[in-house]
């Protein structure tokens, strides 16, 4: 889950709330769902909250969401901008990464409090929404030391979104004092190493020029002429990237935080080439676009959901308390519905259950009070439920500690660092479920085994005390078009033992006394796995069924996760004890 760092004291003069303790704060924010998790070195709160609010990854986006919720604001705002003096002419740009989209700022006061915000902003969406910048990355300057062109129409001024040859064109990036060509940066400048992979593939690099040069390489690093310091007042925000959605989203998301900062924001006009790559060849658009979508919800469903008995007045009271808009209005067969509007900031807002969600919110969750359901039955633990808790007893009582983690995960973790392919014909092997829009290159698919999440593990807790014995009981998934829902769960038990005498034998051992446990025949019939070691690995039949795995993990895989020490390790189905 993200992490912000918030400063109380900037919390409460953005908000306009100086009466309000740490404490008070923290259960304020406690109701937005936001967490207190600690306090930094610098006596900032440290919040963590579920991804999806990303208007909230600043303290202003932060201090917006408490003003809704103490009242003060109320409905959709939208910040009146200034017309367009600077155009972003975009043409031979890379293939690649063909979009781009900017704002221009002014009237600024950049405290050492506001320019750390920024920075801060700007790290959380590269990490997020911008998928480590490779689906979009955010360049900002300071709009003073541009030195824009003639714009190509009109009496405005322009910078050109181009590409070159990336060792030709020159310019000082940040934390240099050379010239360098962007095949320098990435060679020799640490920012340029972190970052040179996405542009690896292009033969030429991503570039932005004012009338004076390179200015910009994105979406690996900015040029030092134009550094933002804390006297800069007027701010060029500019955004590349392979969607036009997202890099939009992104830049709204950055111009309200810095409207919120005293800001003006003015439009800047994107030009694409007749012949630019993607949907937009030919057009010219006027970003940020602050446009108000809207989505229907039913009265008798937000009631529903809520469990509670709203009229319609309360509902347009909550909904506005939210910072959104709503309209009574009717559906075709004459239920009572809302049209509610959703601002420019929030991405996150897919489904009319994230709108009856704000509402719910607004009203307070902790104010709903709990009924039985209306129905008959009585409830009592599923007997998959009471093996998997005897499984974990097991475990427990043969030394393993017990784990939980994230059942999502991606592509290199569950099969490229394991040594595996989804074609594999082995444990762990199978087509994995896709995330379509994911939040975060982290979490990508579903995990269609565990073992590698005891890795994973394993790999940050190198600077704990030996032996490591960790084990899972938890969700596994892959495609199977036999399923009605064309995906195929199960759950699964892994166990990993790393310490300096690891062997086959002792995974076995724990594997022994496990099917003994459950009364069952355990058989290890030798294997092949990409994961272990030839020869040291072998299937795990329980009563005559191959359920999983067993064996040594193949250096080549300790290799990949920094591990030193031996690892014996398990997998198998947990309902191979059933």
């Amino acid at each position: 889950m993200p992490v912000v760092d918030v400063d109380p004291d900037e919390l409460r003069r953005l908000t306009g709330h100086d009466e309000k303790d740490d404490d008070e704060l923290e259960s304020d924010l406690f109701d937005l769902g936001l967490e207190f998790e600690g306090w930094t070195e610098d006596d900032e709160f440290q919040l963590e909250f579920a991804p999806d609010r990303l208007d909230r990854l600043s303290v202003e986006g932060v201090a917006r969401s408490l003003r809704y919720h103490y009242g003060d604001d109320r409905g959709v705002y939208v910040p009146s901008t200034n017309s367009a003096e600077w155009t972003i002419e975009v043409e031979d740009q890379p293939a690649g990464r063909p979009y781009v989209t900017g704002a221009v700022v002014r009237g600024l006061d950049m405290s050492e409090d506001a320019l750390e915000s920024l920075i801060q902003l700007q790290e959380k969406l590269h990490a997020t929404m911008g998928r480590k910048r490779a689906k979009g990355a955010i360049g900002v300057h300071d709009l003073t030391m541009l030195k824009g062109e003639a714009a190509s129409e009109g009496t405005g001024k322009s910078i050109t979104y181009t590409s070159v040859d990336p060792d030709e064109a020159t310019f000082v990036p940040l934390d240099a004092d050379a010239e360098m060509t962007p095949n320098e940066v990435v060679a020799d400048h640490e920012t340029g190493r972190d970052y040179g992979d996405l542009v690896a593939d292009f033969d030429r690099v991503p570039a932005i020029f004012d009338s004076i040069g390179l200015f910009s390489f994105p979406p690996v690093i900015n040029g030092r002429r134009t550094e933002v310091t804390e006297g800069s007042r007027d701010l060029f925000i500019e955004m590349t990237g392979t969607d036009q959605w997202t890099i939009d989203h992104m830049c709204n998301i950055v111009c309200y935080a810095l409207e919120a900062r005293g800001g003006k924001v003015e439009r800047v006009e994107v030009e694409y080439a007749d012949d630019a790559p993607g949907e937009y060849a030919g057009r010219t658009l006027e970003r940020p676009d602050f446009e108000v979508r809207s989505k229907t919800v039913t009265l008798e469903r937000i009631r529903n959901v809520l469990g509670v008995d709203l009229d319609a007045r309360e509902v347009v009271d909550y909904a506005e308390r939210a910072g959104l808009d709503a309209t009574q209005a009717e559906t075709d067969d004459g239920a009572v519905a809302f049209e509610v509007e959703i601002p420019p900031y929030r991405v996150d807002v897919i489904h009319p259950l994230d709108l009856i969600d704000d509402i719910g919110r607004a009203l307070g969750f902790n104010t709903l009070e709990p009924t039985y359901p209306d129905v008959s039955t009585v409830g009592g633990r599923h007997e998959r439920s009471r093996l998997e808790d005897a499984a974990r007893d097991t475990l427990v009582g043969l030394g393993f500690e017990d784990l939980l983690n994230f059942h999502m995960t991606n592509e290199a973790e569950n099969f490229g660092r394991m040594g595996l392919t989804a074609d594999d014909d082995a444990v762990g092997a199978a087509d994995p479920v896709t995330i379509q829009e994911p939040y975060s290159e982290d979490y990508t698919i579903l995990r269609t085994w565990a073992l590698p999440s005891l890795l994973m593990v394993l790999e940050n807790n190198t600077h704990r005390r030996y032996p490591q014995d960790l084990a899972e009981i938890g969700l596994a998934a892959g495609l199977d078009d036999s399923q009605n829902t064309g995906v195929a769960e199960h759950r699964t038990v892994a166990g990993a033992l790393a310490r300096t005498d690891a062997s086959y034998e002792d995974a076995k051992a724990s594997l022994q006394a496990i099917a003994e446990a459950f009364d069952k025949d355990l058989r290890t019939p030798p294997t092949t796995h990409p994961s272990f070691i030839d020869g040291r690995a072998a299937d795990v039949v329980l009563d005559g069924e191959s359920v999983g795995v067993v064996g040594e993990v193949h250096p080549k895989v300790l290799v990949e996760h920094d591990l030193e020490l031996p690892v014996a390790a398990f997998e198998f189905r947990l309902d191979g004890l059933a």
